[in-house]
């Protein structure tokens, strides 16, 4: 039953549709850590003028719902869940960017760049890659340049 079920989820996927897997469970265990056991707010004060932490941690939770749930739209239909993976790291980014330059939190114009590059940067990457760009099974294949045509 479970290799079954497996190979229906897999096989129901978009093409981009693992990656979105991977980043809503992602999202979601980040807000849930959030709210299980609250870190210090070192960086974060630009958001807690607007809400508690936990509020927040209830977008990590719905964004990573929602790009959880658009891994099985079909190509052009799942850019919401690129969309929604990158909200709340966007956030963040701005937060501890914020906190950098006013000199609260000098750590955090580094933590704006791993955030805008490692979350953001990798997310928009990915979005980028159109549908017919093979799959793991070309690997080894003489890979051509260009589109045919």
């Amino acid at each position: 039953m479970g290799r079954r079920g497996a190979r229906w989820f897999s096989g129901h996927l978009g093409n981009r549709g693992p990656f979105l897997v991977f980043m809503g469970i992602g999202k979601v265990c980040f807000g849930a850590s959030f709210i299980v056991e609250p870190p210090a707010l070192g960086g974060l004060e630009l958001l807690i003028r607007f809400a508690p932490l936990h509020c927040w941690a209830w977008v990590w939770i719905v964004c990573g719902t929602a790009t959880f749930c658009c891994a099985w739209l079909k190509f052009g239909q799942d850019g919401w869940g690129f969309v929604a993976a990158s909200i709340p790291p966007a956030f963040w980014a701005f937060a501890y960017g914020w906190a950098g330059i006013l000199g609260d939190y000098p750590r955090g114009l580094w933590l704006f760049a791993w955030y805008i590059t490692s979350h953001c940067g990798v997310i928009w990457c990915a979005s980028r890659v159109p549908p017919d760009t093979g799959s793991p099974g070309d690997l080894g294949q003489v890979v051509v340049e260009g589109r045919p045509g």
